[in-house]
């Protein structure tokens, strides 16, 4: 592709099928926008500029827009609107100012996902020599869709439109997908010759064709078979269907590389909204994911590495040999999370940014980690809270234990040396150092640091009174 690209991107419609106060093409798919899935392509396409055509909740959706793309994505970024609505011509009519007029448009709709770049790159080297270039597919049921007309030649000579098209018509299956290339030259002229004398009172884009047939131009169609590329949204119902067919795929690709799934239609991927990075979920040998988990942003799994069933895992680097039992959350935000090799986490576990694991450390059921790092062979197995902490090797760390690290206006570090045991329900006010060695009895508040080896025990007299009678109820008036 040595001519310049443009891309127009029609995200104008209501979407009044969603039922929601949220534009259509802001739904999410894989956990970014769909229009977010729409512009990527742009990126992959080496285009230089990107016009989107906005109506419906136009501030909304370019506010969205212009904050999360990259400035490294390559290309200007337009907005036009279309107001009002009369048609996919009439909004491709409003973004011809905005471009150079040279080179090769490529047309897309906000509300089509998943075209992958290489079908795009096909459809654009397709228009190559001044031709109109459509992408088309064939599908079981063509209800709703454009169909291609071609002569008995084979030649595509026109699209018409499933409501104002005949019976024959409506009998052809090869359909259009909404994605056009066309030479920017002649994009200009035949949109202005559009009219609006059909069904609908509209100006539809796909007249240009009948238009390039008549002036001579070249019209040819780029057909492809895997439907779920240009399969649109237009409901809550299309779009889960269209969430669980991307999920699968994706699912696919993993075991193809050798990754056991337990289920992959039960098997979630997604973009991280938060940070902005993209779903990736790079594994080693000899990984198993149980049933009803969600990665987020990237993920990486070394060899062997288990996973149990539900559990969500965002930002997070996990070592060979990890065990992540069943309903663990892992989310490493920006800060990431890093689990060591042979560890063992959960089940109920949680482990937040900064979380920092060496190898075969134990954090046990409903036991939380936050910017804290944890030496080889520590272990927290049961019901405790590790904030701002450097934790030794081989430290045991007992149930219902907590780090105190904020006064109310500061955070501050805990540090607990090597081969420390801290009892069960343990309260340690940071900034505080407990020294090698050294063990906290059960129940202590300990606010000032202890030396290697010691006992420390700070907790109230215990005082029993025998033969003590607890008070009884009055009896009623």
């Amino acid at each position: 592709m040595t001519a310049a690209l443009d891309i127009i991107i029609m995200a104008a419609g209501k979407g009044t099928r969603m039922k929601s106060r949220t534009p259509k093409v802001l739904q999410r798919l894989a956990g970014r926008p769909l229009l977010h899935h729409v512009i990527d392509q742009a990126a992959h396409l080496k285009a230089r500029n990107v016009v989107v055509i906005t109506g419906h909740g136009a501030m909304e959706v370019e506010a969205a827009t212009a904050g999360g793309i990259s400035a490294a994505a390559g290309f200007d970024l337009n907005f036009v609107r279309q107001e009002p609505q009369l048609g996919t011509g009439h909004a491709v009519q409003q973004a011809v100012p905005a471009l150079a007029g040279d080179g090769t448009v490529v047309v897309l709709s906000g509300d089509v996902p998943l075209t992958q770049a290489a079908t795009l790159a096909a459809l654009v080297q397709a228009s190559e020599g001044g031709r109109l270039a459509l992408l088309t597919v064939t599908l079981p049921d063509p209800t709703g869709y454009g169909r291609i007309v071609r002569d008995g030649a084979g030649a595509v000579q026109a699209i018409v439109e499933h409501k104002d098209a005949s019976e024959a018509q409506r009998a052809i299956t090869e359909v259009y997908s909404g994605i056009m290339a066309v030479p920017a030259g002649l994009l200009a002229g035949w949109l202005a010759r559009l009219t609006n004398d059909n069904a609908q009172g509209e100006y539809y884009l796909t007249d240009i064709v009948a238009m390039a047939v008549a002036d001579g131009v070249p019209v040819v169609a780029h057909r492809i078979t895997d439907a779920l590329q240009v399969a649109g949204v237009n409901s809550p119902l299309q779009l889960a269907e269209l969430e669980r067919a991307h999920q699968l795929r994706q699912a696919r690709a993993l075991m193809e590389q050798g990754v056991r799934l337990a289920d992959p239609a039960r098997f979630d991927l997604r973009d991280d909204p938060r940070t902005g990075v993209r779903g990736e979920l790079v594994c080693g040998q000899d990984v198993e994911i149980d049933v009803n988990c969600v990665f987020t942003g990237r993920v990486e799994l070394g060899e062997g590495v288990q996973i149990g069933a539900h559990c969500c895992i965002a930002n997070a680097t996990i070592a060979a040999g990890a065990v992540i039992h069943p309903y663990t959350h892992i989310d490493g935000e920006k800060a990431g999370v890093q689990v060591g090799e042979g560890a063992l986490i959960g089940p109920f576990a949680r482990l937040r940014p900064g979380a920092q694991l060496g190898r075969e450390v134990h954090i046990g059921n409903f036991v939380e980690v936050k910017n804290s790092t944890l030496a080889d062979g520590a272990k927290a197995n049961h019901l405790a809270y590790l904030g701002d902490a450097t934790v030794g090797e081989r430290v045991n760390y007992g149930a219902g234990s907590i780090t105190a690290n904020y006064d109310g206006a500061n955070k501050h570090r805990t540090v607990i040396e090597a081969d420390v045991h801290i009892g069960s329900n343990c309260v340690l006010v940071a900034p505080v150092t407990i020294g090698a060695g050294g063990t906290v009895g059960g129940g202590s508040t300990i606010s000032k640091s202890t030396p290697a080896g010691a006992l420390s025990v700070a907790r109230g007299k215990q005082i029993t009174k025998e033969n003590w009678q607890r008070p009884a109820k009055l009896p009623k008036a």
